[in-house]
Protein backbone atom coordinates (compact mmCIF):
# COMPACT_ATOMS: atom_id res chain seq x y z
CA UNK A 1 0.00 0.00 0.00
CA UNK A 2 0.95 3.63 -0.51
CA UNK A 3 3.27 4.79 2.29
CA UNK A 4 3.16 8.52 1.63
CA UNK A 5 6.69 8.99 0.23
CA UNK A 6 6.80 10.10 -3.39
CA UNK A 7 8.97 8.13 -5.83
CA UNK A 8 8.05 9.95 -9.04
CA UNK A 9 6.95 13.59 -9.35
CA UNK A 10 5.99 14.92 -12.80
CA UNK A 11 5.11 18.59 -13.16
CA UNK A 12 3.99 20.46 -16.28
CA UNK A 13 5.42 17.88 -18.69
CA UNK A 14 5.18 18.72 -22.40
CA UNK A 15 6.49 16.38 -25.12
CA UNK A 16 6.78 17.54 -28.73
CA UNK A 17 7.92 15.68 -31.85
CA UNK A 18 9.16 17.44 -34.97
CA UNK A 19 7.94 15.78 -38.17
CA UNK A 20 7.92 16.82 -41.85
CA UNK A 21 4.16 17.45 -41.50
CA UNK A 22 4.53 19.66 -38.43
CA UNK A 23 4.94 19.48 -34.66
CA UNK A 24 3.09 16.69 -32.84
CA UNK A 25 1.90 17.81 -29.38
CA UNK A 26 2.05 14.36 -27.78
CA UNK A 27 1.92 15.34 -24.07
CA UNK A 28 0.45 18.61 -22.84
CA UNK A 29 0.99 19.99 -19.34
CA UNK A 30 0.79 16.69 -17.47
CA UNK A 31 1.37 16.67 -13.69
CA UNK A 32 1.08 13.74 -11.26
CA UNK A 33 2.90 11.86 -8.47
CA UNK A 34 3.49 8.17 -7.79
CA UNK A 35 4.08 7.07 -4.20
CA UNK A 36 5.80 4.07 -2.63
CA UNK A 37 3.71 0.90 -2.71
CA UNK A 38 1.12 2.49 -4.99
CA UNK A 39 -0.24 1.06 -8.24
CA UNK A 40 -1.31 3.74 -10.69
CA UNK A 41 -3.25 2.82 -13.81
CA UNK A 42 -2.94 5.04 -16.89
CA UNK A 43 -5.69 4.45 -19.42
CA UNK A 44 -6.66 5.97 -22.77
CA UNK A 45 -6.99 5.24 -26.47
CA UNK A 46 -3.95 4.71 -28.69
CA UNK A 47 -2.25 8.05 -29.27
CA UNK A 48 -3.44 9.58 -25.99
CA UNK A 49 0.17 10.13 -24.86
CA UNK A 50 0.22 7.62 -22.03
CA UNK A 51 3.27 5.68 -23.26
CA UNK A 52 5.18 8.82 -24.28
CA UNK A 53 5.03 10.16 -20.72
CA UNK A 54 6.88 7.16 -19.39
CA UNK A 55 9.28 6.83 -22.30
CA UNK A 56 10.24 10.39 -21.34
CA UNK A 57 10.57 9.38 -17.68
CA UNK A 58 12.93 6.57 -18.73
CA UNK A 59 14.95 8.88 -21.01
CA UNK A 60 13.91 6.94 -24.11
CA UNK A 61 12.46 9.69 -26.30
CA UNK A 62 13.00 9.39 -30.05
CA UNK A 63 15.65 11.70 -31.51
CA UNK A 64 12.99 14.04 -32.95
CA UNK A 65 11.36 14.43 -29.53
CA UNK A 66 11.81 17.23 -26.99
CA UNK A 67 10.50 17.30 -23.41
CA UNK A 68 10.06 20.31 -21.12
CA UNK A 69 8.78 20.57 -17.58
CA UNK A 70 9.97 18.58 -14.58
CA UNK A 71 10.39 14.85 -13.97
CA UNK A 72 11.87 13.96 -10.56
CA UNK A 73 12.77 10.52 -9.27
CA UNK A 74 13.15 10.69 -5.47
CA UNK A 75 13.89 14.39 -5.84
CA UNK A 76 16.44 14.00 -8.67
CA UNK A 77 15.66 15.81 -11.92
CA UNK A 78 15.69 13.28 -14.77
CA UNK A 79 15.15 15.67 -17.69
CA UNK A 80 18.57 16.68 -18.95
CA UNK A 81 20.40 14.22 -16.69
CA UNK A 82 23.61 12.87 -18.30
CA UNK A 83 23.12 9.41 -19.82
CA UNK A 84 25.76 7.73 -17.65
CA UNK A 85 24.04 9.03 -14.51
CA UNK A 86 20.58 8.11 -15.83
CA UNK A 87 21.80 4.57 -16.55
CA UNK A 88 22.52 4.06 -12.85
CA UNK A 89 18.83 4.73 -12.13
CA UNK A 90 16.98 3.09 -15.04
CA UNK A 91 17.20 -0.67 -15.16
CA UNK A 92 18.26 -0.69 -11.51
CA UNK A 93 15.93 1.56 -9.53
CA UNK A 94 13.41 2.19 -12.31
CA UNK A 95 12.48 -0.61 -14.71
CA UNK A 96 10.09 -0.87 -17.65
CA UNK A 97 8.23 -3.83 -19.11
CA UNK A 98 7.64 -3.07 -22.78
CA UNK A 99 4.55 -3.83 -24.82
CA UNK A 100 5.87 -6.57 -27.10
CA UNK A 101 8.19 -9.09 -25.43
CA UNK A 102 9.19 -10.63 -28.77
CA UNK A 103 10.70 -7.37 -30.00
CA UNK A 104 11.97 -6.33 -26.54
CA UNK A 105 13.97 -9.53 -26.03
CA UNK A 106 17.02 -9.96 -28.25
CA UNK A 107 16.29 -12.99 -30.48
CA UNK A 108 20.03 -13.68 -30.94
CA UNK A 109 20.85 -14.01 -27.23
CA UNK A 110 19.81 -16.69 -24.77
CA UNK A 111 17.52 -15.72 -21.91
CA UNK A 112 20.46 -16.45 -19.59
CA UNK A 113 22.65 -13.86 -21.29
CA UNK A 114 19.91 -11.23 -21.26
CA UNK A 115 19.09 -11.73 -17.58
CA UNK A 116 22.63 -12.03 -16.22
CA UNK A 117 23.84 -8.92 -18.08
CA UNK A 118 21.41 -6.82 -16.02
CA UNK A 119 22.81 -8.13 -12.73
CA UNK A 120 26.42 -7.93 -13.82
CA UNK A 121 25.93 -4.34 -14.99
CA UNK A 122 23.82 -2.97 -12.12
CA UNK A 123 24.67 -5.23 -9.16
CA UNK A 124 28.29 -6.06 -10.09
CA UNK A 125 27.64 -9.78 -9.61
CA UNK A 126 29.81 -12.53 -11.02
CA UNK A 127 28.44 -14.63 -13.87
CA UNK A 128 27.68 -17.58 -11.57
CA UNK A 129 25.97 -15.39 -8.93
CA UNK A 130 23.91 -13.67 -11.62
CA UNK A 131 22.85 -17.01 -13.13
CA UNK A 132 21.70 -18.35 -9.74
CA UNK A 133 19.69 -15.19 -9.06
CA UNK A 134 18.16 -15.26 -12.55
CA UNK A 135 17.09 -18.90 -12.17
CA UNK A 136 15.51 -18.12 -8.78
CA UNK A 137 13.50 -15.28 -10.31
CA UNK A 138 12.42 -17.34 -13.33
CA UNK A 139 11.12 -19.89 -10.85
CA UNK A 140 9.33 -17.11 -8.96
CA UNK A 141 7.54 -15.94 -12.10
CA UNK A 142 6.53 -19.57 -12.69
CA UNK A 143 8.70 -20.48 -15.64
CA UNK A 144 8.76 -24.32 -15.56
CA UNK A 145 12.18 -25.98 -15.39
CA UNK A 146 14.04 -22.65 -15.07
CA UNK A 147 17.48 -24.31 -15.00
CA UNK A 148 16.78 -25.68 -18.48
CA UNK A 149 14.72 -22.80 -19.92
CA UNK A 150 17.26 -20.14 -19.01
CA UNK A 151 19.59 -21.49 -21.71
CA UNK A 152 16.95 -21.23 -24.44
CA UNK A 153 16.24 -18.41 -26.90
CA UNK A 154 13.14 -16.16 -26.83
CA UNK A 155 11.52 -17.89 -29.84
CA UNK A 156 11.39 -21.09 -27.81
CA UNK A 157 8.98 -19.47 -25.32
CA UNK A 158 5.25 -18.84 -25.74
CA UNK A 159 3.92 -15.27 -25.64
CA UNK A 160 2.88 -15.60 -22.01
CA UNK A 161 6.23 -17.09 -21.03
CA UNK A 162 8.13 -14.32 -22.85
CA UNK A 163 6.13 -11.77 -20.88
CA UNK A 164 7.09 -13.58 -17.67
CA UNK A 165 10.73 -13.36 -18.72
CA UNK A 166 10.30 -9.62 -19.26
CA UNK A 167 8.78 -9.25 -15.79
CA UNK A 168 11.64 -11.27 -14.31
CA UNK A 169 14.17 -9.07 -16.12
CA UNK A 170 12.48 -5.93 -14.82
CA UNK A 171 12.41 -7.26 -11.23
CA UNK A 172 16.00 -8.56 -11.13
CA UNK A 173 17.44 -5.46 -9.46
CA UNK A 174 14.43 -5.02 -7.14
CA UNK A 175 13.41 -1.63 -8.56
CA UNK A 176 11.23 0.67 -6.51
CA UNK A 177 9.39 1.89 -9.62
CA UNK A 178 8.12 -0.60 -12.21
CA UNK A 179 6.50 0.76 -15.38
CA UNK A 180 4.45 -1.82 -17.30
CA UNK A 181 3.40 -0.74 -20.80
CA UNK A 182 0.48 -2.89 -22.00
CA UNK A 183 1.85 -5.98 -20.19
CA UNK A 184 -1.08 -8.20 -21.24
CA UNK A 185 -1.49 -7.16 -24.90
CA UNK A 186 -1.92 -10.10 -27.31
CA UNK A 187 -2.27 -12.61 -24.45
CA UNK A 188 -5.43 -14.66 -23.97
CA UNK A 189 -7.62 -13.82 -20.98
CA UNK A 190 -6.40 -16.74 -18.86
CA UNK A 191 -2.76 -15.71 -19.29
CA UNK A 192 -3.72 -12.06 -18.71
CA UNK A 193 -5.21 -12.98 -15.33
CA UNK A 194 -2.05 -14.92 -14.41
CA UNK A 195 0.20 -11.97 -15.35
CA UNK A 196 -1.92 -9.56 -13.26
CA UNK A 197 -1.82 -11.94 -10.29
CA UNK A 198 1.94 -12.34 -10.71
CA UNK A 199 2.51 -8.59 -10.62
CA UNK A 200 0.41 -8.33 -7.47
CA UNK A 201 2.49 -11.05 -5.80
CA UNK A 202 5.79 -9.43 -6.79
CA UNK A 203 4.64 -6.14 -5.27
CA UNK A 204 3.63 -7.75 -1.97
CA UNK A 205 6.26 -7.51 0.71
CA UNK A 206 8.00 -4.60 -1.01
CA UNK A 207 7.39 -0.88 -1.28
CA UNK A 208 7.67 -0.94 -5.06
CA UNK A 209 5.36 1.33 -7.03
CA UNK A 210 3.80 0.09 -10.26
CA UNK A 211 2.61 2.23 -13.16
CA UNK A 212 0.31 0.22 -15.41
CA UNK A 213 -0.19 1.69 -18.90
CA UNK A 214 -3.06 0.14 -20.84
CA UNK A 215 -6.18 0.65 -22.93
CA UNK A 216 -7.80 -2.30 -21.14
CA UNK A 217 -10.04 -1.13 -18.31
CA UNK A 218 -10.37 -4.69 -17.02
CA UNK A 219 -6.63 -4.86 -16.35
CA UNK A 220 -6.82 -1.48 -14.59
CA UNK A 221 -9.66 -2.71 -12.36
CA UNK A 222 -7.72 -5.80 -11.35
CA UNK A 223 -4.54 -4.11 -10.22
CA UNK A 224 -4.74 -0.32 -9.72
CA UNK A 225 -5.23 1.75 -6.58
CA UNK A 226 -5.51 5.02 -8.50
CA UNK A 227 -6.35 5.73 -12.14
CA UNK A 228 -5.41 8.52 -14.57
CA UNK A 229 -7.55 8.78 -17.71
CA UNK A 230 -5.80 10.43 -20.67
CA UNK A 231 -7.10 12.01 -23.86
CA UNK A 232 -5.18 13.95 -26.54
CA UNK A 233 -2.03 14.17 -24.43
CA UNK A 234 -3.79 15.46 -21.30
CA UNK A 235 -5.06 13.95 -18.06
CA UNK A 236 -8.86 14.36 -18.14
CA UNK A 237 -9.81 12.54 -14.93
CA UNK A 238 -8.16 11.03 -11.87
CA UNK A 239 -9.51 9.10 -8.91
CA UNK A 240 -9.40 5.75 -7.16
CA UNK A 241 -10.20 2.72 -9.31
CA UNK A 242 -13.57 2.38 -7.54
CA UNK A 243 -14.45 6.04 -8.13
CA UNK A 244 -13.52 5.88 -11.81
CA UNK A 245 -15.49 2.69 -12.42
CA UNK A 246 -18.60 3.45 -10.38
CA UNK A 247 -18.79 7.25 -10.52
CA UNK A 248 -17.07 8.58 -13.67
CA UNK A 249 -17.10 12.38 -13.83
CA UNK A 250 -15.71 13.05 -17.31
CA UNK A 251 -17.71 12.31 -20.50
CA UNK A 252 -14.73 10.48 -22.01
CA UNK A 253 -14.38 8.19 -19.00
CA UNK A 254 -18.11 7.51 -19.07
CA UNK A 255 -17.87 6.69 -22.79
CA UNK A 256 -15.00 4.26 -22.23
CA UNK A 257 -16.91 2.44 -19.52
CA UNK A 258 -20.09 2.19 -21.61
CA UNK A 259 -18.08 0.61 -24.42
CA UNK A 260 -16.71 -2.12 -22.14
CA UNK A 261 -18.53 -5.41 -21.46
CA UNK A 262 -19.13 -5.98 -17.73
CA UNK A 263 -19.57 -9.32 -15.97
CA UNK A 264 -20.91 -7.75 -12.76
CA UNK A 265 -24.14 -6.43 -14.27
CA UNK A 266 -26.81 -7.52 -16.71
CA UNK A 267 -26.83 -5.34 -19.77
CA UNK A 268 -29.89 -5.59 -21.96
CA UNK A 269 -28.83 -2.88 -24.38
CA UNK A 270 -25.97 -3.07 -26.87
CA UNK A 271 -22.54 -1.75 -25.99
CA UNK A 272 -22.10 1.90 -26.91
CA UNK A 273 -19.26 3.44 -28.88
CA UNK A 274 -17.65 6.86 -28.67
CA UNK A 275 -18.40 8.56 -32.02
CA UNK A 276 -15.64 10.02 -34.16
CA UNK A 277 -11.88 9.77 -33.79
CA UNK A 278 -9.27 11.24 -31.41
CA UNK A 279 -7.99 14.63 -32.61
CA UNK A 280 -4.93 15.12 -34.80
CA UNK A 281 -2.14 16.02 -32.36
CA UNK A 282 -0.58 18.24 -35.03
CA UNK A 283 -3.74 20.34 -35.17
CA UNK A 284 -5.53 20.20 -31.85
CA UNK A 285 -8.94 21.90 -32.01
CA UNK A 286 -9.62 25.07 -30.01
CA UNK A 287 -11.33 24.64 -26.66
CA UNK A 288 -11.85 21.14 -25.32
CA UNK A 289 -10.13 18.42 -27.41
CA UNK A 290 -13.01 16.02 -26.65
CA UNK A 291 -15.73 18.50 -27.72
CA UNK A 292 -16.33 17.06 -31.27
CA UNK A 293 -17.11 13.63 -29.72
CA UNK A 294 -18.86 14.76 -26.52
CA UNK A 295 -22.66 14.39 -26.16
CA UNK A 296 -22.71 17.09 -23.47
CA UNK A 297 -20.67 19.82 -25.24
CA UNK A 298 -21.92 23.41 -25.04
CA UNK A 299 -20.73 26.84 -26.22
CA UNK A 300 -17.96 27.26 -23.63
CA UNK A 301 -16.36 23.98 -24.74
CA UNK A 302 -15.68 25.43 -28.21
CA UNK A 303 -13.49 28.29 -27.02
CA UNK A 304 -12.03 27.45 -23.59
CA UNK A 305 -9.71 24.58 -22.74
CA UNK A 306 -10.93 22.91 -19.51
CA UNK A 307 -8.10 22.63 -16.98
CA UNK A 308 -7.71 19.75 -14.57
CA UNK A 309 -9.44 20.83 -11.33
CA UNK A 310 -10.15 19.22 -7.99
CA UNK A 311 -13.66 17.83 -7.53
CA UNK A 312 -13.04 16.09 -4.20
CA UNK A 313 -10.30 14.44 -2.10
CA UNK A 314 -7.91 12.80 -4.56
CA UNK A 315 -10.28 13.42 -7.49
CA UNK A 316 -9.91 15.79 -10.43
CA UNK A 317 -11.37 16.28 -13.90
CA UNK A 318 -10.81 18.51 -16.91
CA UNK A 319 -14.39 19.35 -17.90
CA UNK A 320 -16.53 22.51 -17.80
CA UNK A 321 -19.56 20.55 -16.57
CA UNK A 322 -20.06 20.65 -12.81
CA UNK A 323 -21.55 17.16 -12.94
CA UNK A 324 -22.50 14.68 -15.66
CA UNK A 325 -26.23 14.53 -16.49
Amino acid sequence: MYSGEQILEVDGLDVRFSTPEGVVEAVNGVSFNVGEGETVGVVGESGSGKSQIFMTVMGLLATNGRATGSVRYRGKQLLGMPVNELNTIRGGRMAMIFQDPMTSLNPYLTVRRQLTEVLIQHKKMSESQAARTAIELLDRVRIPEPQKRINQYPHEFSGGMRQRVMIAMAMLCKPDLLIADEPTTALDVTIQAQIIELMKELQEGSRAAIVLITHDLGVIAGLSDRVMVMYAGRIVETGTAREIFYDPQHPYTKGLLKSMPRLDERRAEALETIPGQPPNLQRLPPGCPFRPRCPYAFDRCEVELPLLRSIGPGRAKACHLEALP
